[in-house]
């Protein structure tokens, strides 16, 4: 007798194109509700988010100024598409696009790994989008990183691909789609080097040792950009500020302690990035809404059998979209694999905060370059992403399978329940059924963090600069890195709003400019890497003289006013500069007499930029040749 698996549910009204057209478009509606304030114009200026409207290929661009390329190659990719199309643009595109592949990724890694029926694949979305972690790390600003997140769910999919395509013993033809969709995700989580260690970890893990290598070099590859900036300017090779760990420890939220608050997706370092919702009991009840939908499906997710797709592989409606037939057991262990790595990403980061983790983390900073990665160790609770999606779907799932068995009177065997709800006897009664667990699924989710949406309760919001940003980049016309007052890094303008923005200088002019990579976290300041930049901030709080700034590489000294932040005896200094532009909002000097250079070589620029071109190539071809591939599979075997 034929499976009927999705094959009912379709059936019933849903339809073979709603296996893709209902989670893609609901994934859409998740991510334009959340970032609907930015989308009229203006700009993303929000704590660590500058988008604007031009930005420039300097040398910190491509990571080889004195801080650690941790933008890199975000900025990069800003610099050389602006030109043509609007920066604030292209970071609203990204942002919007990133939600929508996590939502739709974590929906057809739900589709494959457990035979979801649509409704399913809908709370793997509405877990993956509308969560703690996603409100908290858009109002930090961190956009580049939910790329990273985003890309999660389909390096998971790619790597199971992989898997089932050597079980297969398919020929290079046949895997080199699998291996290009892996390259490609690679890249896009590789628009920050954290993304690219997210990704890197879940494949790594799920790939296992016999591919180990081939992943690896992908992996490598994909992070050409920051690892050569690495390598090139030493400034993230030097040993970590080991303050950073206190400061970005994970966060208790009110009611939840540590943990809590990390089970629940939230917990983010900076108490002021978190909606308003995570501040009331609400946060209590969302988190406990949250584990227990997530807990309603773990015992699927562990111990469901993979679906008999032998009977009906030649039925392209029960096909998966990948075209493959799983193996007996390849998707039990991928699953039960994330599972593991999203306790982990919990567990681990909860254990870095409390006193005995910080000291081994602060001893791992101090001691080991490029350790500092690790320090806000919150942002790796994107790991558990995928395993809560799939929980979540496999939950309705198992929920629906026993109403309906119920229902009919018949004794509710609970191994049974568990496999055949993703076996294939998914039968009409369980797909209705289903569809109601969804929906009260879905609202337990949202309406708990409701301020989740337009904007985190409009803080995320388009800002619009000043027409003397412009001026300003047109006067700079020398040689010569431009120096900034007030110190610090961090401004407060009066088209910013109310919380503190990263200083939009260097993503706005077309020289470098100096930024000595302090960060103010929880009344202390973490020691940044910027020496250069520095020793010039500290020349010209204490009135040092226009010589010493030209010595140190600095033709131009920008003021930007009505900001808060130290001023010093920076008249002194001032006094000696020939003024070149100034309005109410900034004034330009140019520093007179000749400038020593302090730019990075030709030979540096050049081998930076090859890393980028290599990983453009992946990002770009991987994706390609991943879709062509994969149509090209399915059209054979349909």
């Amino acid at each position: 007798m034929r499976n009927v698996g999705c094959t009912s549910v379709t059936a019933s009204g849903w339809g073979q194109r709603g296996r893709w057209a209902w989670p893609a478009g609901y994934s859409a509606v998740l991510a334009l509700v959340i970032v609907g304030p930015l989308l009229g114009p203006g700009y993303l200026l929000l704590r660590d988010a500058v988008s604007t409207p031009r930005s420039y290929l300097t040398d910190s661009a491509l990571g080889l100024g004195d801080a650690a390329p941790r933008a890199v190659p975000q900025d990069a990719l800003l610099a050389v598409l602006s030109p043509v199309v609007d920066g604030g643009v292209i970071v609203k595109a990204i942002l919007v696009f990133a939600l929508w592949a996590a939502g739709y990724g974590a929906a057809v890694l739900a589709r494959e790994l457990l035979g979801a029926p649509v409704a399913g694949q809908l709370v793997a979305c509405t877990v993956a989008v509308w969560n703690p972690y996603v409100a908290e790390r858009l109002l930090q600003g961190h956009w580049s990183l939910l790329a990273g997140y985003a890309a999660l769910p389909w390096v998971a999919l790619a790597a199971w691909r992989i898997r089932l395509a050597a079980d297969r013993g398919d020929g290079w033809r046949e895997t080199a789609g699998t291996w290009a969709g892996l390259a490609g995700s690679f890249a896009a989580a590789g628009l920050t080097p954290t993304g690219a260690l997210l990704a890197g970890v879940t494949t790594l893990t799920l790939l296992g040792w016999r591919r180990f290598a081939g992943a690896t070099a992908l992996l490598v590859a994909a992070s050409a950009p920051w690892l050569t900036a690495t390598a090139l300017s030493g400034a993230g090779s030097e040993p970590s500020d080991p303050a950073g760990i206190a400061a970005f420890a994970a966060r208790a939220e009110p009611w939840l302690g540590t943990l809590g608050s990390l089970a629940g997706l939230g917990g983010i370092w900076n108490g002021d990035a978190v909606p308003d919702s995570r501040t009331t009991l609400l946060a209590v009840l969302g988190t406990a809404l949250l584990l227990v939908i997530v807990a309603s499906g773990l015992r699927t997710v562990l111990t469901a059998a993979d679906r008999d797709t032998t009977a009906d592989r030649d039925t392209a409606e029960d096909r998966d979209t990948s075209g493959a037939t799983a193996s007996p057991t390849d998707s039990r262990r991928v699953r039960r694999t994330l599972v593991a790595l999203g306790a982990l990403a919990i567990l681990l980061p909860a254990l870095g905060a409390t006193p005995w983790g910080m000291h081994v983390l602060e001893w791992l900073v101090a001691h080991v370059p490029g350790a500092g990665l690790l320090r806000d160790t919150q942002k790796y609770v994107a790991l558990a992403m995928p395993a809560y999606a799939l929980c979540a779907a496999a939950g309705g799932m198992a929920l629906a399978r026993r109403f309906s068995i119920a229902g009919a009177g018949r004794p509710a065997n609970e191994s049974h329940t568990e496999t055949s709800a993703h076996h294939g006897d998914f039968t009409r009664p369980a797909a209705s059924a289903s569809r109601w667990f969804a929906m009260i699924f879905i609202a337990a989710l949202v309406l708990p963090l409701l301020d989740l949406a337009w904007g985190v309760g409009g803080a995320v919001r388009a800002a619009h600069y000043p027409a003397g940003w412009e001026q300003v980049a047109e006067k700079i016309d020398g040689p010569g890195d431009i120096a900034v007052l007030p110190g610090g890094m961090f401004r407060k303008f009066r088209y910013s709003g109310t919380a503190p923005v990263l200083d939009p200088a260097p993503r706005m002019l077309p020289n470098d400019v100096l930024q000595t990579g302090e960060l103010p976290v929880r009344g202390r300041t973490v020691t940044g890497e910027g020496k250069r930049a520095q020793k010039v901030e500290n020349l010209l709080l204490h009135g040092g003289s226009a010589q010493e700034l030209a010595r140190n590489g600095v033709g131009w000294v920008l003021v930007e006013h009505g900001t808060p932040g130290p001023l010093g005896e920076s008249k002194t200094t001032i006094a000696q500069l020939d003024p070149a532009y100034s309005d109410a909002d900034l004034t330009l000097y140019r520093v007179p007499g000749p400038i020593d250079q302090h730019s990075a070589s030709s030979t540096h620029r050049r081998s930076s930029i090859v890393a980028h071109a290599l990983w453009a190539v992946l990002l770009i071809g991987g994706a390609v040749t991943a879709t062509v591939m994969r149509r090209k599979a399915i059209a054979t075997r349909t």
